[in-house]
């Protein structure tokens, strides 16, 4: 079965001057334009191409590699706008469709989108989306904490960035969370922080394990001892001025106070933090 809108192993069947005749293992073929036959391709040998449909909707295989595939998620620019949708540049001939019904916001030409890219069941056409949250499920199924996965930011809440989880599921990384200064449309290793009650998967971009928190509770005891004893960055600081200090998350902030309080070094209180 020949897999649209994404990247296919196949046999080339037959050679022409027009292009090759490609075939999977069940005899399901596909045309490869001349264009894209090399000196080194020869009846017999497998290809790895990309198969979309034309101009006219009939399957074409190509050896570009597409910015995105069916199933997965991608930031693209708008190139064109009509009475259909918006027309996305995906790094092939025939842009990418981003219907009205599939848009969060009305787009023009040179705007930036992130989208989940799908097969549309009635048309058989390549179709993208902006509607993450129809297609992908934001209660969590697989992970457990401390799972390490890939992660592309594709939108901003009050709380803080929603990313895509292995192209499978949405999470979210909250402010406190974020002091690397992550973007949208970027995508970086994380882990899982959390599955909070209502099955809410919530994500970290590092997991600081217990040598770490011994260090930063180090650090900040230090810091202590050479300025009088305290300091007015408690528990309560906001995620800002913690990660303008220490280059860490509140959360691991916490931690590490959490750390030298049961130690016994030290006291808290909502406006100050201070030695024992």
């Amino acid at each position: 079965m020949l897999n649209i809108g994404q990247t296919n192993r196949l046999t080339i069947q037959s050679l022409m001057t027009s292009g090759a005749q490609l075939a999977d293992k069940q005899g399901a073929t596909v045309f490869l334009p001349a264009k894209y036959i090399n000196d080194g391709m020869n009846e017999g040998d497998d290809v790895s191409v990309f198969i979309y449909l034309d101009k006219d909707d009939q399957p074409v295989a190509t050896t570009e590699q597409p910015l995105v595939e069916v199933g997965e998620c991608a930031f693209l620019k708008v190139v064109d706008v009509n009475k259909t949708g918006a027309f996305l540049d995906w790094g092939l001939p025939k842009d990418l469709l981003l219907p009205y019904a599939e848009q969060k916001r009305r787009l023009q030409p040179g705007n930036k989108q992130c989208v989940y890219v799908y097969l549309d069941k009635a048309s058989n056409r390549i179709t993208a989306s902006s509607r993450l949250n129809k297609f992908l499920p934001e209660i969590n199924g697989p992970f457990k904490s401390g799972d390490q996965v890939e992660l592309f930011f594709w939108g901003k809440s009050e709380l803080g960035f929603k990313a895509v989880i292995n192209n499978q599921y949405l999470g979210l990384l909250h402010h406190q969370d974020d002091y690397e200064n992550v973007r949208v449309g970027e995508q970086r290793a994380g882990f899982i922080k959390s599955i909070s009650p209502e099955g809410k998967i919530n994500l970290a971009l590092h997991l600081p394990n217990k040598a770490q928190l011994g260090d930063l509770a180090e650090q900040i005891y230090a810091y202590l001892q050479a300025h009088g004893g305290e300091s007015g960055l408690t528990d309560k600081s906001s995620p800002e001025a913690i990660k303008a200090k220490w280059q860490v998350s509140k959360g691991s902030y916490k931690k590490a106070l959490g750390k030298l309080y049961k130690q016994r070094k030290i006291s808290l209180s909502a406006d100050k933090i201070k030695i024992v």
